[in-house]
């Protein structure tokens, strides 16, 4: 749905606005209702990740951060991101001179949601490495190195278009680890005892 409104919002530019703007505008709400949509999923699949592994390396600290991140996504549609670099359209360019505390907490939200992401990625990632699964292992290491890589970047306030591209990139790699990693646990749950 966010990339349906990305080419279809009037003034929105992936290369220079962030995803989380958005959530400004008449449209807004969409965005909130996708940020929250998406956090609750990730919850539920955490909890999923957690019935699918009881026990062993990753089970409990895993599904935990997952969670967290999950809950990242569900506060950053919640706290609206203020308007900014001319979106919506109106909106000056540049950051605003005086952040609002919703768009702190917007802020506070993602980061702490995607450093969970990342430290779930290791956990898992060693848990693959246990087990011998080094293609697993190392698919959970590079996904832990492109998101905090773009967490890095958008953190530093660059407003480069190859940061902000690179960050929108990280959120779909994201998640879609998470759900490769969740169709793993339950082919493996599935999968008759040998």
């Amino acid at each position: 749905m966010a990339v349906i409104e990305m080419f279809t919002r009037q003034g929105f530019d992936l290369r220079r606005h962030d995803l989380s703007l958005l959530s400004n505008g008449d449209l807004g709400w969409i965005q909130i209702a996708n940020f929250v949509v998406a956090g609750l999923l990730v919850v539920a699949g955490a909890v999923g990740i957690k019935r699918a592994i009881p026990s062993g390396r990753a089970s409990t600290l895993g599904p935990w951060l997952l969670g967290i991140y999950g809950l990242g996504w569900i506060g950053a549609g919640l706290f609206v991101a203020d308007p900014m670099n001319g979106f919506p359209p109106g909106t000056p360019n540049g950051f605003p001179t005086n952040a609002s505390w919703h768009s702190w907490m917007h802020l506070a939200s993602g980061s702490v949601g995607f450093l969970a992401l990342i430290a779930a990625c290791v956990v898992f990632a060693r848990r693959f490495a246990s087990t011998g699964r080094r293609g697993w292992m190392a698919y959970s290491t590079v996904t832990a190195i492109l998101v905090l890589a773009a967490v890095v970047g958008i953190s530093s306030g660059s407003q480069q278009p190859a940061v902000i591209i690179a960050f929108f990139i990280a959120g779909i790699l994201s998640l879609v680890w998470i759900s490769a990693l969740s169709f793993r646990l339950i082919s493996e749950t599935r999968a008759p005892a040998a």
